[in-house]
């Protein structure tokens, strides 16, 4: 089935069961992907490790939005 014919009969569909439809469709894109949840979760821990070192230093928030706010 073409993805003109799916359109076609989704317009047939109440709006309750497209809203249900549309729903099902995000989640299915909106999956994790367990890669890229283990790569972040290596650079969380390697920076946090570089930080108790000493190696890297913190910003305070506010900093950050000042820099970003006269821009």
């Amino acid at each position: 089935m073409s993805t003109e014919e799916l359109l076609e009969q989704a317009k047939t569909l109440s709006p309750a069961e497209q809203l249900e439809l549309v729903e099902g469709l995000l989640n299915e894109l909106d999956r994790p992907d367990e890669n890229i949840d283990a790569a972040w979760a290596a650079e969380a821990q390697d920076r946090l490790a570089a930080y108790r070192k000493g190696q890297i230093r913190a910003i305070p928030l506010e900093d950050v939005l000042a820099k970003y706010r006269t821009r």
